[in-house]
């Protein structure tokens, strides 16, 4: 699950801070396409434990793409290939986001961009058969997907026995676990720790920084990559709200975070154990704005701390 918010400017109209956004210059190209200026820095990248391969830091988060209409199609079309011309590739999903998966496979098919993306989706533990698997490879479009999950696991016994299985049959390149709840942390760290698979989706801001203390550090500690949700959110509710109309802190540049959105996923991104961040948006500027996050400098653990301090003393 992720978060889709609107983007609050730092004191400037949205466009004139997306377009200072880490030197970022947005040309639209029709209705939904945007390029992005070559010189820009290249998103950081972090490993996959398991295997080494690299991800961008940035992703997209689809949760909220339940009307399957032309018009739906046309919003994501323009949001991906933000996306994947600003350097990012990880799009994750659901067999339960409503029409996500099927406006994603014509996206991609359409936009020739099946090998430009990695494909994360997840399936219900009801769905865990060769229906379900056969059902979400039908609806994406492909024969094998990159990720495939367990959505929201609640028990601390969840096998991923079906999962390894699909691994086997070439079906799935990597296997792993979601959560969006707090409470459900016991029983993700229980399954991480006797499964060990090769991700761990799991809730994580600014505002929600429980996962510091647990989930983070064990992620780490086992080779688990880790995939951020709702990195505007948490239980002190829409961080982007809260700041809403105020402006940027000028020691924000210090880590080259130009606007709110990046100062929120800077923070996240900077945490070592963090894979990859997956905010969610129906806007291509908003993509490339969240992208600049994974770009330049990061906050250090000093700086870090200053935001935290800085956030409760909203």
């Amino acid at each position: 699950m992720t978060n889709m918010v609107e983007r609050p400017g730092c004191g400037l109209t949205r466009r004139q801070a997306l377009a200072y956004t880490a030197g970022a210059v947005l040309s639209p190209v029709g209705a939904a396409a945007q390029t992005v200026q070559p010189s820009l820095a290249p998103v950081i990248t972090r490993p996959i434990p398991s295997s080494g391969e690299g991800l961008p830091v940035v992703g997209l988060g689809t949760d909220e793409y339940f009307g399957g209409d032309t018009a739906q199609q046309q919003v994501l079309d323009g949001v991906v290939k933000a996306l994947v011309a600003g350097g990012g590739n990880v799009i994750d999903t659901s067999s339960d986001y409503g029409a996500s998966e099927t406006l994603i496979a014509a996206v991609l098919a359409e936009g020739g961009l099946r090998q430009k993306v990695f494909l994360a989706t997840k399936l219900e533990k009801d769905a865990l058969d060769q229906a379900g698997i056969a059902g979400s490879l039908r609806t994406l479009g492909v024969s094998k997907i990159d990720l495939m999950q367990i959505h929201n696991v609640s028990s601390p016994q969840q096998s991923l026995a079906p999962l390894r299985k699909w691994k086997e049959q070439g079906l799935v390149r990597y296997i792993g676990i979601t959560t969006s709840i707090t409470r459900a942390f016991d029983a993700l760290e229980a399954v991480m720790r006797r499964e060990k698979p090769d991700f761990v989706e799991l809730n994580y801001s600014l505002g929600d920084r429980e996962a510091e203390s647990r989930l983070l550090p064990a992620a780490s500690e086992l080779g688990i990559a880790t995939l951020i949700d709702i990195p505007f959110g948490g239980p002190g509710g829409n961080l982007l709200g809260r700041v809403r109309g105020k402006p940027l802190p000028d020691w924000a540049h210090d880590f080259d975070a130009a606007s709110w959105g990046q100062f929120f996923l800077k923070y996240v991104i900077a945490n070592p154990a963090v894979t990859c961040v997956i905010p969610g948006t129906r806007n291509p500027e908003h993509m490339a704005d969240n992208l600049a996050a994974g770009r330049g400098r990061l906050p250090d653990p000093a700086q870090r701390q200053r935001m935290a301090q800085f956030f409760a003393s909203l």
